[in-house]
C-alpha cells in the first residue's frame, strides 16, 4: 500500500487511541470493529484473510443497526456520559477546569477526523488495493440522517457537527445540549422502571398523547400547570390521582412524558413490590439536571407495609433534603391508601392502645401527605360518548354519528361500564371488524 496512506491510517489509529475524555465512544461495537479494520489495514505485509474478515465485521455491524459509522458516531458522542459532559451539566463552560476544557476540544477533532476519513467507500478502497482485489467491496453507505424519533434540539446539535469545520468549536452549544438533553441513560431513554435495585431504560414507553385523553379537563390542567412548575424548577407538588378505574389515571400521567420528554421530563415507574427500596432512587437524580416523575400505579397498602413508611419518607422528607427535581405522581382506586378494616376502630378494652384513634387517623390521611389530589369521577353518558366520537375522529370510523352511538352505549352495557378504558377498547374493536371486512371482502372479489 502507498506509504503515504499508510501514514494516514496510523494517524487514525493512534487519534483513536489518544482519546482523554470520549474513550467510551469507541466502546460500542461498530467503534471496535472500525479498530479493529485500520489495524488490519495498517499492518505491512497485510494479511488478506484477515483484511476480509475485519471489513465484513465492520459491515456487519453497521448493517445490523441500519447506521452509518458517520451517524453512530455522532449518536455516541451527544450520548457520552464522561467527566466533561457530567460537569457541563453543573458548572458553565467558562469554569470548568481548563484541562479538561482542553481535553474535549482535544478529542473532539480527533474524532472529527474519524469522522471525516473513515467512509465507507474510502475504507472499500484501502481495502482493494491492501488485499489485491479487482474491485472494492460492498460498501456500507446508508443514510447520514438523525432517526424520526430524534428532538428538534438534537437534530439541531447534529447538524451543526455535520456543517462545522472545526469540532471544537462546537464545545458551548455541545455543552448546553448535555445540560438540556442529558447524558447516558438519561439522554437515551426518558421513561425507566426501577427493578433490582437499578434503574433500567425503557426503549419503547407508551405513545399515548394529551390530544388523545378527553374528559377531565381541570384535572388534566392542574397536572399540568404542576409539571410546568416541576420543570421550571419552581416548588412542585407530589400529586394522588383518585378515582373509578379506566378513567384516564394512569394514561394522564404517561402522556406527559410524550408532551414534555423534549423539555427534560423523565418518568421513572416504580411497582408496588419496589416501593420498600424507593429513597434509594433519590440520591441517582439528586445532581442531574433532568425533572423525574416516580409514578406508582394502583396504589394500596396493607397494615405494617414496609412500602407506606418508604414512601411516606419520599413525601413528607427526612433528615436529607428532598431533591426539587422529583415528585411522586401515584394512582390510586381508593382515596384512603391504606385499607382499614372495622376491627381497627377503638373498642374500651384493656388490651386496646390508649391513643388508637391517632392510629386511624394516620392512615386516612396517608392520601393527605399529597400535595395535590385529582378526583376522577365515574364518566357519565355524555362523557362517556364525547371520548367515544373524538376518538372516533382521530381514527375516521366509517360510522355515521347515530349508529357510532347506539353501538358505543351498547358495548358499554355489555363489557365494563362507561369509562374513557371501555371507549378505547369500543374504538378498537370497531377498527379491528372494519379492517377484516375489508380485507374478507377484497379476498372474495
Amino acid at each position: 500500500m502507498d506509504a503515504q496512506v499508510l501514514k494516514q491510517i496510523h494517524l487514525l489509529h493512534q487519534q483513536a487511541a489518544s482519546l482523554l475524555v470520549y474513550p467510551s465512544v469507541l466502546r460500542q461495537e461498530p467503534g471496535q470493529a472500525l479498530l479493529r479494520l485500520l489495524a488490519a489495514l495498517g499492518r505491512s505485509p497485510a494479511d488478506r484473510v484477515d483484511l476480509l474478515r475485519a471489513y465484513g465485521d465492520w459491515f456487519y455491524t453497521l448493517a445490523t443497526r441500519q447506521q452509518s459509522w458517520q451517524s453512530h458516531l455522532l449518536d455516541q458522542i451527544l450520548l457520552d456520559d464522561n467527566p466533561f459532559t457530567q460537569a457541563t451539566q453543573r458548572t458553565d463552560l467558562s469554569d470548568l477546569p481548563q484541562p479538561l476544557v482542553a481535553a474535549a476540544a482535544a478529542d473532539l477533532r480527533s474524532l472529527q477526523a474519524l469522522y471525516t476519513t473513515c467512509t465507507g467507500d474510502r475504507l472499500g478502497q484501502w481495502l482493494a488495493i491492501a488485499a489485491g482485489l479487482s474491485l472494492p467491496p460492498v460498501s456500507w453507505g446508508a443514510a447520514d440522517d438523525p432517526k424520526a424519533s430524534a428532538s428538534p434540539q438534537t437534530q439541531t446539535i447534529r447538524a451543526q457537527f455535520q456543517a462545522a469545520a472545526d469540532w471544537a468549536s462546537l464545545l458551548p452549544d455541545l455543552a448546553q445540549h448535555y445540560r438540556s438533553a442529558g447524558v447516558g441513560d438519561y439522554a437515551r431513554y426518558r421513561a425507566f422502571r426501577w427493578q433490582g435495585g437499578r434503574l433500567e431504560g425503557i426503549p419503547h414507553p407508551d405513545p399515548i398523547s394529551l390530544n388523545a385523553l378527553v374528559g377531565y379537563e381541570r384535572q388534566k390542567q392542574q397536572l399540568l400547570q404542576n409539571t410546568e412548575a416541576l420543570l421550571a424548577g419552581a416548588p412542585a407538588l407530589n400529586v394522588l390521582l383518585y378515582g373509578s378505574r379506566g378513567t384516564g389515571k394512569s394514561s394522564l400521567v404517561k402522556a406527559l412524558l410524550n408532551q414534555y420528554g423534549d423539555r427534560g421530563l423523565r418518568l421513572i415507574e416504580v411497582s408496588k413490590a419496589e416501593l420498600a427500596n424507593l429513597p434509594d432512587i433519590l440520591p441517582l437524580l439528586r445532581d442531574v439536571p433532568q425533572a423525574f416523575i416516580l409514578f406508582v400505579d394502583d396504589l394500596s397498602f396493607e397494615e405494617d407495609d414496609e412500602a407506606f413508611k418508604a414512601l411516606k419518607v419520599v413525601l413528607e422528607g427526612s433528615v436529607v433534603a428532598r431533591s426539587p427535581n422529583v415528585v411522586v405522581y401515584a394512582t390510586s382506586n381508593r382515596r384512603h391508601l391504606i385499607r382499614e378494616f372495622f376491627g381497627d376502630r377503638p373498642r374500651p378494652s384493656d388490651a386496646d392502645e390508649i391513643y388508637s384513634w391517632d392510629t386511624v387517623q394516620e392512615k386516612l390521611s396517608f392520601g393527605d401527605r399529597f400535595g395535590l389530589t385529582l378526583t376522577f369521577e365515574p364518566a357519565d353518558q355524555d362523557t362517556y360518548l364525547e371520548i367515544v366520537r373524538h376518538l372516533a375522529r382521530q381514527n375516521d370510523l366509517p360510522l355515521d354519528p347515530k349508529t357510532l352511538e347506539f353501538q358505543a352505549l351498547q358495548w358499554a352495557t355489555q363489557q365494563n361500564g362507561r369509562s374513557g378504558r371501555t371507549a378505547r377498547q369500543f374504538v378498537d374493536w370497531v377498527r379491528s371488524t372494519s379492517l377484516l371486512s375489508v380485507e374478507t371482502g377484497s379476498q372474495k372479489a
